[in-house]
């Protein structure tokens, strides 16, 4: 069944959303999404983060007014959790050239991520487009050094993921099917199945090493896809990775079983329940 925006408001406020965030995800006004995350807090350290991302645009508007801003970034020396989600997007369902980045998805929820996450290292905003034929929007950052810098840094991470902690390589699994992932239910036909499409073989071969890593089975149907099933490697890929809240199954497509937006993590629930024990 479909996500209720309650439901939405929750997930989102639990991965550590503002209101203003949330607001700009949903479309909804601030006093309909503050009735139902009115109870639950942010931790101290995304206050702070909201507090000091906050503090920094206002000295970034402060420097253009004087006609002294620069386009800098931030440089991060050390993985972490946001910055292998981060290039992981920007990856898979992006394109990342020595003049700029950018990212595309019809997926609101997954814009406004990278979006968040692309604030912790550059203040300015993206540029902005939608495509009402494809319903797919994307957000691109034009900058010369920045593009660069993310370019060297994507090939480091495909380089070392496989070296890094368990819980860095679930963020690259996760935004892998999240961006590229679908799931195939279809009981009358005795499908369940976790698909991910990819045209470069090489990160095809590192996320199905990174599920091997989680004991979750997976294998390469050439030329593009790695697929996932079986009861206990569903079980395990909940578990241990799953879809993020807010990510579905395109319902808009003319080929759609659906015919309305179901949550991939919804739908992978229903494909466990239906295994006869």
């Amino acid at each position: 069944m479909e996500t209720s925006f309650r439901e939405q408001c929750i997930a989102l406020r639990k991965e550590g959303y503002s209101i203003v965030e949330i607001m700009a995800v949903t479309g909804k006004a601030k006093s309909s999404i503050h009735t139902h995350i009115r109870n639950i807090p942010l931790s101290e350290e995304r206050l702070k983060e909201i507090k000091k991302a906050s503090g920094e645009r206002v000295r970034k508007f402060a420097l253009a007014r004087k006609g002294k801003s620069k386009r800098e970034f931030r440089a991060f020396d050390e993985w972490s959790a946001n910055t292998v989600l981060f290039i992981a997007h920007l990856l898979f369902d992006g394109e990342i050239t020595r003049t700029r980045c950018a990212y595309n998805n019809r997926n609101v929820a997954l814009i406004g991520r990278v979006e968040r996450l692309m604030r912790e290292w550059y203040d300015f905003e993206p540029s902005r487009y939608y495509n009402k034929m494809t319903g797919v929007s994307r957000i691109t950052y034009g900058n010369v050094a920045l593009g660069s810098y993310l370019k060297m840094k994507s090939g480091e991470l495909l380089r070392d993921i496989r070296k890094m902690p368990p819980d860095l390589e679930r963020e690259f699994i996760r935004a892998f099917f999240d961006d590229e992932g679908c799931m195939d239910y279809r009981p009358e036909e005795n499908r369940r199945s976790i698909r991910g499409y990819q045209k470069d073989v090489r990160i095809l071969e590192i996320v199905k090493s990174l599920l091997a890593d989680f004991d979750i089975a997976a294998r390469i149907v050439f030329p593009n896809e790695v697929v996932i099933v079986g009861k206990e490697n569903l079980m395990k890929f909940e578990r241990e990775i799953n879809f993020s809240p807010g990510v579905y199954m395109n319902g808009n497509r003319s080929n759609s079983r659906w015919k309305k937006h179901v949550e991939k993590r919804e739908l992978l629930k229903q494909a466990i329940v239906s295994f006869k024990n």
